[in-house]
């Protein structure tokens, strides 16, 4: 194929392809994904510069089948394949690592030597530079993540004063006033049009610094933020309390914020002929939609059943929303193209799945894995009444106890993510051994409360009926003796 990147059309033809046993690099995205069309143009400098290698694009939720194939839950994410099966996967957006990746399954390079993008080649080091240099610029490089800074410096402060500073009324969101990435960010929006503010915006999502800075600045930890003349009014709850106790309108007339901005919608928002105005949707399918929203305090539209998803992302938030012990109906979009097209338009948010919280849009699988990280998702459960504030202790007793072989590990299964981890699961399954499974890099509270809960500090750690059995070294001592099948069926 050399020098050039195909889109791939089946699963059968990719299939076919690896099985030749020549280098495939597959790049698994989507449309409504920046970090995908910056990756994709490295991606595409690269199949330049190693034209005995096959370069595949998929758009993930166009082929569930191979997303499937791949365990792919989120995007980027790459797959190498050599000699007929996979060689590496890298998930997220990371140049430099991708072209290492790419050489040492495609190049030159031997495994464990350190690759310089500007060696693999004329077109790609250039471009993989600028776009380390540009990413570095919108999302923080891994040194300055990893070394969190105990405060913030003189440079950062001033610019963040700026920034809150710009406009009388400024709107810190994930998104654009156009497009915003959640579901808050979203209604803060439409309140201020409401309100008929003139506003100014800023998407945290574009800068890492500006968002980690602005949550210590404000002492205030999520987004969005709204301030008026300088001063923080508060988050989307807070937002929401003052626009309906008539607070917010009366703040604005204090700081003499003007509200008179043009109407843009008529009185009732529908016109004549059943059309909504704001949307273009039939009220009868308009009316449809907002039955089914509402129709569960959390609904979840995706691909698929919970037990059965038909693509990863859908998946991934099944097993969010598992974690969290959030009861939630669903509705497999496949099965409705009414509702499939009509949904994105009612929304304005393009892809599936779509999470809605007591009839509030949160967002896709990517928004609501930041917001499980971040703790986020917890506080919007608890403050909406989803689920009641536990201990921690309660939690790790019920996830001990949710299954009777129970597995607290790096990564996944299938995916593990250390190879201690990889080889407990694969003693239980060379044995036979039906076996649950945490995955503690998902949760650092878990991970850090589960040692002193166990007394045991390192992870695997595997558990039979709630009791410890111990952790990778125990099991295979148990598996060796031949004494693990029947440990764990006592």
């Amino acid at each position: 194929m050399g020098g050039s990147v195909k889109d791939v059309q089946s699963k059968a033809e990719l299939d076919n392809l690896i099985r030749t046993g020549a280098p495939v690099i597959l790049h698994f995205w989507a449309s409504w994904c920046a970090a995908s069309k910056h990756m994709d143009q490295v991606f595409s400098h690269l199949s330049t510069d190693f034209p005995h290698a096959n370069f595949f694009r998929v758009e993930a939720e166009e082929q569930p089948e191979i997303s499937e194939a791949y365990s792919v839950s989120a995007v980027p994410f790459f797959v190498f394949c050599k000699d007929g099966k996979t060689f590496d996967t890298l998930e997220g957006a990371d140049p430099s690592s991708l072209a290492n990746k790419v050489a040492k399954v495609a190049g030159s390079i031997n495994p464990g030597d350190a690759a310089s993008p500007a060696s693999l080649g004329l077109a790609a080091g250039p471009t993989i530079l600028e776009t380390v240099k540009e990413m570095a610029k919108e999302n923080g490089s891994p040194k300055e993540t990893i070394q969190v800074q105990p405060g913030l410096s003189d440079a950062l402060k001033k610019r963040l004063q700026q920034l809150i500073n710009s406009q009388p009324v400024m709107l810190f969101i994930k998104g654009s006033p156009e497009e915003p990435r959640c579901g808050f960010s979203r209604k803060v929006v439409e309140i201020l049009n409401k309100e008929k503010v003139k506003f100014g915006s800023f998407d945290i999502l574009s800068d890492n610094e500006v968002r980690e800075g602005l949550k210590k600045f404000s002492n205030w930890p999520t987004y969005p933020q709204l301030y008026c003349k300088g001063e923080l009014l508060g988050g989307c709850d807070i937002v929401i309390a003052m626009h309906e106790g008539g607070e917010l309108k009366d703040v604005f007339k204090d700081h003499g914020i003007d509200t008179k901005m043009e109407e843009k919608v008529t009185e009732s928002g529908i016109s004549k002929g059943g059309i909504s105005e704001s949307t273009g949707l039939s009220t009868i399918l308009t009316a449809r939609l907002e039955s089914l929203i509402n129709s569960s305090p959390v609904m979840l539209f995706m691909k698929g059943k919970p037990d059965e998803p038909k693509c990863g992302f859908s998946r991934k938030v099944v097993e969010i929303l598992w974690q969290e012990n959030v009861p939630f109906q669903s509705f497999d979009i496949l099965a409705d193209e009414e509702v499939r097209q009509g949904l994105k338009v009612y929304s304005n948010w393009s892809s599936y799945p779509q999470l809605y919280i007591k009839g509030e849009l949160i967002g896709g699988s990517d928004i609501v894995l930041e917001m499980q990280k971040g703790g986020e998702l917890k506080k919007v459960l608890l403050e909406k009444g989803i689920v009641s504030e536990a201990t921690i202790e309660d939690r790790l007793k019920k996830l001990v106890a949710s299954s009777e072989v129970m597995l607290f590990m790096k990564g996944t299964p299938d995916a593990p993510r250390c190879g201690f981890s990889s080889k407990v699961v694969d003693a239980l399954r060379a044995e036979g051994v039906s076996f649950g499974s945490f995955d503690i890099l998902s949760d650092e509270e878990v991970r850090q409360a589960l040692k002193v809960f166990s007394n045991w500090p390192t992870f695997p750690q595997l558990y039979y009926k709630g009791e410890l059995i111990g952790g990778c070294d125990i099991v295979m001592e148990l598996r060796n003796n031949g004494e693990l099948k029947s440990t764990l069926s006592e």
